[in-house]
This record gives C-alpha cells, sequence and structure tokens, in this order.
C-alpha cells in the first residue's frame, strides 16, 4: 500500500536531502504527521528562518546571519593565516580544534571533471584575489584527503605559489578518502599542526 498523497509529497521533499533514502524519508514524514500543531508550526518555522536569514559571509563564502556580515570568524580573527575547505561544515569541523586563529575560506565544491566541476565553478578567483591583496602569510589547505580533495589543493597551490605565500597541506593524520568533519578534535589539531608545504 503506498502513502497517501500529502505523505508521499512530505516524503519526496525529505528524500531530496544528502543521504536521506526513500525509508527514511517516509519514516520523516510519518513523524511529521504524528507530531502535535506547535510542533510541527516550530519545525516549519526553523525552516522559514534558516531560508530568510542566512547568507553566505561575503569575505570566506562560510554561513552567517544575514545581519551579520562579514561572519564572526572574519570580524575578529588573523587575516593573514587563512584555511582553505570544502564547505561550511569543515569550517565547524575544524573550529572545534580551538587551537587555529586564522580565518577560512569555503570553496563551496572541488574540483571534478566526472562531475562536469571545474575551476570556475567554485570559489578559486575569490581566494586568490584575497591573496592577492597582501595581507596574506600563510595559506592551509584542508580539503578532504581524496582524489577531488588532492587534485583542488594542488590546483590552488600552483595557482597561489607566484603570490609568494606560503602555502601548506594539512597533515595526513586524516585518513585518504574521508571526510573532515568526521575527524575528531585530536586528529584534526594534528593535522593542522603537522601540515606541510606544497
Amino acid at each position: 500500500m503506498n502513502a497517501i498523497e500529502p505523505i508521499a509529497k512530505l516524503a519526496n521533499q525529505f528524500s531530496r536531502l544528502p543521504g536521506v533514502g526513500g525509508k527514511t524519508a517516509l519514516r520523516y514524514a510519518y513523524r511529521v504527521v504524528e507530531m502535535s500543531d506547535a510542533d510541527a508550526e516550530d519545525f516549519v518555522a526553523a525552516v522559514r528562518d534558516v531560508k530568510e536569514n542566512v547568507a553566505y559571509c561575503g569575505v570566506c563564502g562560510n554561513f552567517t546571519e544575514k545581519d551579520r556580515n562579514p561572519c564572526a570568524i572574519c570580524a575578529g580573527r588573523d587575516h593573514g593565516i587563512v584555511c582553505v575547505v570544502k564547505e561550511p561544515k569543515d569550517v565547524l569541523a575544524l573550529e572545534k580544534v580551538r587551537d587555529y586563529g586564522g580565518v577560512y575560506h569555503v570553496l563551496h565544491g572541488t574540483i571534478s571533471p566526472l562531475d562536469g566541476r571545474g575551476p570556475d565553478d567554485i570559489r578559486i578567483k575569490e581566494l586568490v584575489r584575497r591573496v592577492g591583496g597582501g595581507e596574506v602569510r600563510e595559506v592551509i589547505m584542508a580539503t578532504n584527503p581524496d582524489v577531488e580533495g588532492e587534485a583542488t589543493a594542488f590546483y590552488i597551490a600552483r595557482l597561489l605559489k607566484p603570490l609568494g605565500v606560503k602555502v601548506t597541506r594539512i597533515a595526513q593524520g586524516i585518513s585518504m578518502g574521508s571526510d573532515i568533519e568526521y575527524a575528531d578534535e585530536v586528529t584534526l589539531s594534528r593535522a593542522l599542526e603537522d601540515r606541510r608545504e606544497i
């Protein structure tokens, strides 16, 4: 027996989220049906609040509240060290380290020819502009240790070297093929400390 149309439509929306399969999406939809009216309203309000009040920082590309641009990290940190990451959730993971006092640059993707994503499809030009401003001393490449992350790191390093900035890569305490967001604080701290020049 198939779910009735309103539940099926909601499940379809949940299934569009990354990592949510059909069964999980249907479970989420049924859970929403079982919510009290107040809980459902809170859920809808939270989704609306995110859509209305979250924007990208004009400096680093991380998420920030629309009325706080640049973000809190860019507003109060050392702009001489820039840590380059694939996506905003990587900033959240690295912030757990607490030792890092620099700023970030979020690429919003990596170079992936198989997915049709080239250098012009991610925020590389913005990074080159930042580094070209003369304030940056070091760029730490903290993209994931997978094929796309490595290719992106080396591509960016080649672009930045002529600008006279030190370009380093986080150490390989993070195993090849894993995602930074899932690494623990100790591993991330060591990876940042033991970074190497590329």
